[in-house]
C-alpha cells in the first residue's frame, strides 16, 4: 500500500511540470497567433505570457489531470482559454483556424523537443551523472512526450470550442461553416458524451499513433 500511495506521489510530481509546460505554450501560442495577425485581446489581458499561473483552471490543469494519473489513463487536460476576437483579424476564418491549428501544433513540437532532449542530453548523460538523476529526468520527458501527443490529438477532435472543430470550421464553405459553429456552445457536452462512450477513442488513438510514428522519424 506504501509503495503504491509512493508511486502516485512520484508519477504526479513527474508528470507536474509537463503538464504546466504542455498547457501553458498551447495556451500562449493561440494569443501568440492570433497577435501576430492583428488581435491583441489576448495581449491586452495578459495572457501572452510563460506564467502558468495566467493560464491555469482548477479542473482542467489541476483536478483532472491528477484523477488520471492515479487512476493510471492517459494523462490530458485543459487551461483557461485564451480571448480571441476574430473581427480584428483580416479575415476572421482564416485567423481563427490558424489560431486554433497553433496549440496542437506546439505540443507536436515539444513533444519532439522532449524527444532530441532524451536523446541527445540525458541518454549521455547517464555515463555521468549517477541514477537517482537520470530515472527521473527520463520519467519526465518521456511523459512530456506523451502528455504533449494526447493533448494534441484530443484538441483535434473535430468539434468546436476544440482546436479541431475551430480549423474546420475555418476550412469550410461559409455557408456550412455558420452551420457547424451553431453546435460550439453544445461542443462540451458533445465532447463530454464522445469520451464516456469511447467514440472519441476511435479518433484520439489512431492520430496518437500516427503522431507518435511521426515522432519515431526523430
Amino acid at each position: 500500500m506504501e509503495m503504491e500511495v509512493s508511486d502516485t506521489i512520484r508519477q504526479i510530481v513527474v508528470s507536474a511540470l509537463p503538464i504546466l509546460i504542455a498547457i501553458t505554450f498551447h495556451e500562449l501560442s493561440h494569443g501568440f497567433v492570433a497577435y501576430r495577425l492583428g488581435d491583441p485581446t489576448a495581449k491586452m489581458m495578459g495572457r501572452l505570457t510563460l506564467n502558468p499561473l495566467a493560464h491555469i483552471d482548477m479542473i482542467g490543469t489541476i483536478v483532472l489531470p491528477a484523477i488520471l494519473i492515479i487512476t493510471g489513463s492517459p494523462v490530458f487536460g485543459w487551461a483557461k482559454p485564451v480571448p480571441i476576437n476574430p473581427m480584428n483579424f483580416k479575415d476572421p476564418k482564416k485567423g481563427m483556424a490558424l489560431s486554433a491549428a497553433a496549440g496542437p501544433i506546439t505540443n507536436i513540437m515539444l513533444a519532439i523537443a522532449s524527444l532530441l532532449i532524451m536523446k541527445f542530453f540525458i541518454a549521455p548523460a547517464a555515463m555521468i551523472f549517477p541514477e537517482s538523476v537520470i530515472v527521473p529526468m527520463s520519467i519526465m520527458f518521456r511523459q512530456s512526450i506523451i502528455i504533449n501527443v494526447v493533448l494534441a490529438a484530443f484538441n483535434l477532435l473535430p468539434i468546436p470550442p476544440l482546436d479541431g472543430g475551430r480549423v474546420l470550421t475555418g476550412l469550410l464553405p461559409h455557408r456550412q461553416s455558420v452551420a457547424f459553429s451553431k453546435i460550439e456552445p453544445y461542443g462540451f457536452f458533445i465532447v463530454v458524451l464522445l469520451l464516456m462512450t469511447g467514440i472519441a477513442s476511435m479518433f484520439i488513438r489512431p492520430l496518437m499513433n500516427l503522431i507518435l510514428a511521426l515522432l519515431s522519424l526523430f
